[in-house]
């Protein structure tokens, strides 16, 4: 029998940490798999330890893999259950039951079709307009900079072929962007459409800004083009620069006697001094991820594993 894995960050999910186990199960008793649930407790402060504990007692096939602190936000999360699944197959889902674990049996289906990679391509999400909008702004634009084809509204909701997660595996990468991976390696992929939920316990443990740095750190991992876009500020700032002397020279001759002051001299530098703030900014975010990279730290740590059947 194939053997499925699953695996759920889960950071302060307390509330949703048995909801999401029993739909599991239940869509596991529809279908003729085994399982594991690898569960990775991704530095949590609240009472999740205690119901972890109890789950693992409970069903020896539900692992938890507690870090050390929060990696990385769900990335880290995931590279540590990716290095610690067993099964012929991997499935990706948040611990927030916004992505429906019903849907996962269609995945399989579409992986014994032949799709080495299936994920779930969001066709309509709930929640706030601002949300679903900005949303819908960052997969677009994120779609048309990348050097890659990565699917639009396709987010970690996902099913990996062993292979796909054994060469994952191996990346060196500590900052990790999990569905940018998952479209660089190829192999033949499909999506499933389906409506992302609202969450229904809690509270969401993203806030704007740390959405913003995420969008951020995705295009400066799978994108040259802030880079060109520095070449073409500094074509515009060169042509505006000529064409301001242009008019300045006529106007000199024109108008003689026309008053000269620092008006015009202040609001240049503020422009272009604006302009190299930008493009310093976009080769600091580059040098950031450089310099993350080359410490060569762990992509995560983990304090202890429930169910470990590896030792």
């Amino acid at each position: 029998m194939k053997k499925i894995s699953v695996i759920i960050p889960c950071f302060n999910e307390s509330g949703n940490i048995f909801p999401m186990y029993e739909r599991l199960i239940e869509v596991f008793k529809r279908i003729e798999y085994d399982y594991s649930f690898i569960y990775v407790n991704n530095g949590s402060t609240d009472s999740s330890d205690k119901i972890f504990e109890k789950l693992a007692k409970k069903d020896k096939k539900v692992k938890v893999i507690y870090l050390s602190r929060n990696f990385y936000k769900s990335q880290g999360a995931y590279s540590a259950g990716i290095d610690y699944a067993d099964g012929d197959a991997v499935v990706l889902i948040d611990g927030d039951i916004q992505d429906p674990p019903e849907k996962i049996p269609e995945l399989i289906k579409k992986w014994e079709g032949g799709y080495s990679i299936v994920y779930g391509v969001r066709i309509k999400r709930k929640g706030s307009k601002f949300r679903r909008i900005a949303y819908k702004l960052f997969y677009r634009l994120f779609h048309k900079l990348s050097y890659l084809k990565i699917p639009i509204d396709a987010g970690d909701f996902s099913l990996l072929d062993k292979k796909i997660a054994d060469i994952i595996k191996k990346f060196p990468e500590r900052n990790r962007y999990v569905r940018g991976l998952r479209a660089w390696v190829g192999f033949k992929s499909i999506g499933v459409p389906y409506i992302r939920d609202e969450r229904n316990i809690g509270i969401t443990t993203n806030s704007l800004i740390d959405n913003i740095n995420w969008a951020i750190f995705a295009i400066i991992s799978f994108s040259y083009a802030p880079l060109g876009l520095i070449a073409w500020l500094a074509f515009f700032t060169v042509v505006l620069t000529i064409i301001a002397m242009i008019v300045y020279t006529v106007l000199y001759f024109v108008y003689p006697g026309n008053p000269r002051g620092y008006q015009t001299l202040l609001i240049t530098v503020l422009f272009l001094g604006g302009i190299q703030l930008i493009c310093f900014s976009i080769i600091a975010q580059y040098l950031a991820v450089i310099f993350d990279e080359i410490k060569g730290r762990p992509k995560y740590i983990i304090e202890k594993i429930l169910n470990d059947k590896s030792v």
